[in-house]
């Protein structure tokens, strides 16, 4: 067996779990199969020696044809239809769309998966369902691995039922979202200290995926963050993916946003983001 049929052998033994995956994330099996052979034709021009994980780079390379198409939908405002039946009924009678059907179609899970953005979906179904670790899902999503973590379990409850955080515990983490902006206003070393975990770490969203943090630890941090104090003027309170965070508005126009990853009461994570599809889909400044 030469390189090639190697390959495509490998692929074949994927395709299954690679179509169930596409499925999840897209609800739709012609946008899945799609997906599934868009990868085929990447993992074709790439040197296959060079892959420790065959299956764990085809599912990401998956996840960003996923996340591509759901984009594109979310653009033209389209929802996907419950095809899965139709093509069961049509005479998909192999065991791999008998398996799809039996363990993937939940109407109501569906249903639910459809009504998060994107990223949110796509970050919920590789870890909670495909159990992929955050920091390998993080690239795909353009998030740190936190960001990530925080964007999957913010957005837990709405599939399984969990409550959300309650309204005391988002109350506490406005206030220290706020107690950073006073002490960022105010020049206030020693108040943003306070308001950060020793650990901190801080990102800027146009650095490279896996790039190393801006700046790490709580006085290196507040540091920096001290450079902008004279723009703080122009910060305002927002929600950034959900969760309390800052906006930079200028002219009545978002162009940065500070999001924030919390423990008990501090900042254990801070990324800087102003890549224009972000702000405009994450971004809701407070009124």
């Amino acid at each position: 067996m030469d390189d090639a049929d190697f390959l495509a052998a490998r692929f074949e033994e994927s395709r299954p779990h690679l179509r169930l995956a596409a499925y999840r994330m897209l609800g739709s099996l012609p946008e899945a199969d799609d997906a599934v052979q868009n990868s085929w034709l990447r993992l074709s021009g790439v040197n296959a020696s060079e892959l420790e994980n065959l299956t764990g780079w085809l599912t990401t390379v998956v996840a960003r044809e996923c996340l591509k198409t759901l984009r594109a939908r979310r653009r033209r405002r389209e929802e996907p239809i419950g095809d899965a039946l139709a093509a069961t009924a049509a005479g998909a009678d192999d065991t791999e769309a008998e398996a799809l059907l039996a363990d993937a179609v939940g109407p109501a899970l569906m249903v639910v998966l459809g009504t998060l953005a994107p990223a949110e979906r796509l970050a919920f179904v590789l870890h909670d369902i495909f159990a992929l670790p955050f920091d390998e899902i993080a690239p795909i999503v353009e998030r740190s691995p936190a960001a990530t973590r925080q964007l999957a379990s913010a957005r837990r409850w709405r599939v399984r039922g969990v409550p959300p955080a309650r309204d005391a515990d988002l109350a506490r983490q406005r206030q220290v979202a706020d107690a950073f902006l006073a002490a960022l206003r105010q020049g206030d070393l020693g108040a943003l200290i306070a308001v950060l975990d020793p650990d901190i770490v801080l990102h800027d969203a146009r650095a490279a995926p896996g790039a190393e943090p801006v700046r790490r630890g709580s006085r290196p941090v507040a540091s920096y963050a001290l450079r902008y104090s004279r723009q703080a003027r122009f910060v305002r309170p927002a929600l950034v993916d959900g969760t309390p965070g800052l906006a930079i508005v200028l002219l009545g126009r978002v162009i940065g946003a500070l999001g924030f990853t919390f423990r008990d009461e501090a900042l254990i994570e801070i990324e800087m983001i102003d890549i224009p599809d972000r702000l405009r889909r994450d971004v809701v400044v407070s009124h």
